[in-house]
């Protein structure tokens, strides 16, 4: 797999790169990050690539990722048009103003506005829900959305970390009120961070929404870069993210990711990307390359083909404990069909109050 070998994104028609294009360290307004000529080059190369998503937000680097984006790619129209570029809204720009972030009609529209002239375009490709908004009702978000779609605005919609039955709720007001709906996921997914396989990422697989993950490599800390050994060890531009990571699990990890990589002769980061980019429902997982090399790098994994055995080991050593009800749900097929085969898969009879077979019940 390359990076122009493209995907739809979701239900929709909208074709992207198997990667995207992460922007949030384009600018080093926040004291890190990448220069504008460092994130200059790194949009030449994806782009040079194949790649053709690339994914940034109001709320990054104080808004100089999206000017570093127009910039360099929005006042050249031919550019800009072969390109998908996914922004989003909800983070607040001005301190003091209550609607100056958020997902309220007011909030939205103003927000759309800024950032397309930000990015020097008519139009943003995706146009994403940063995270859920607790003080605005969904149906008054979906109906600014939709305006914005019909106003020519926005062509696509998705949504970035909300509650399963939010995004539910989302779209089930949009079907029902033919308005635009989320056709994209944006979620944090990695072998790390797999939470995600209780609710969202089985919501997205039954309503067809592409799912787009973020922070594969958890912030760096399966990059390969931080052993046992304490090398590689400065995080301090990182610190909150990565410091809770740093730890035993890890490092066992980071151990099965290198054995793996070895066999491949490939490194840990790519193998950690391509677990991520293999899991069901992913569309297109979100790269952050602050240096070129690591794009370079981190593209590699599109040609890795993991066994089922190493993905094995690795769901292994990090599969996720849910609660409840899927805690229970290995019990529900013996007390639906015990003692039957249903779609390949068989069901024993269950010891806890079901007829014996032949039996017949009270």
């Amino acid at each position: 797999m390359r990076l122009d070998h493209y995907v739809t994104l979701g239900h929709s028609g909208l074709r992207v790169s198997p990667m995207c294009l992460g922007a949030m360290t384009f600018g080093e307004d926040l004291g890190w990050g990448s220069s504008v000529e460092e994130s200059q080059q790194i949009m030449d190369r994806f782009i040079d690539l194949g790649g053709n998503f690339i994914d940034t937000a109001n709320f990054y680097t104080r808004s100089h990722s999206e000017k570093i984006i127009g910039d360099h790619i929005g006042r050249h129209p031919a550019r800009r048009d072969r390109l998908v570029i996914a922004t989003k809204f909800s983070g607040n720009l001005y301190p003091g103003d209550p609607n100056g972030g958020g997902s309220g009609r007011k909030s939205i529209i103003s927000a759309c506005e800024n950032s397309l002239r930000r990015l020097q375009t008519g139009y943003i490709d995706l146009y994403w829900l940063h995270n859920w908004d607790v003080h605005t009702p969904m149906e008054e978000t979906m109906a600014a959305l939709d305006a914005l779609v019909q106003a020519g605005k926005v062509r696509y919609i998705g949504v970035s970390d909300t509650p399963a039955w939010k995004v539910v709720e989302a779209n089930m007001l949009a079907r029902f009120r033919g308005w635009s709906a989320f056709v994209g996921l944006q979620i944090e997914y990695s072998l790390l961070e797999r939470s995600v396989e209780q609710d969202l990422v089985p919501m997205a697989l039954e309503f067809g929404l592409g799912i787009t993950p973020w922070s594969p490599l958890k912030s760096g800390a399966l990059s390969g870069k931080y052993r046992r050994d304490k090398s590689g060890f400065d995080t301090r531009d990182r610190s909150q993210f990565l410091d809770p990571f740093l730890n035993e699990r890890t490092f066992a990890l980071v151990d099965e990711l290198d054995a793996i990589a070895k066999a491949h002769e490939s490194t840990v980061a790519r193998v950690a990307l391509a677990w991520v980019v293999g899991r069901p429902g992913v569309a297109s997982t979100i790269i952050g390359a602050r240096r070129l090399s690591q794009l370079e790098d981190n593209v590699g994994a599109l040609d890795l083909n993991l066994t089922a055995e190493e993905v094995a080991r690795l769901n292994a050593l990090t599969a996720p404990a849910f609660g409840f009800p899927q805690s229970m749900q290995p019990m529900f097929p013996a007390i639906h069909n015990g003692g039957t085969t249903v779609n390949g898969l068989h069901a024993p009879i269950p010891g806890f109050g079901i007829p014996v077979k032949g039996e017949a019940p009270y």
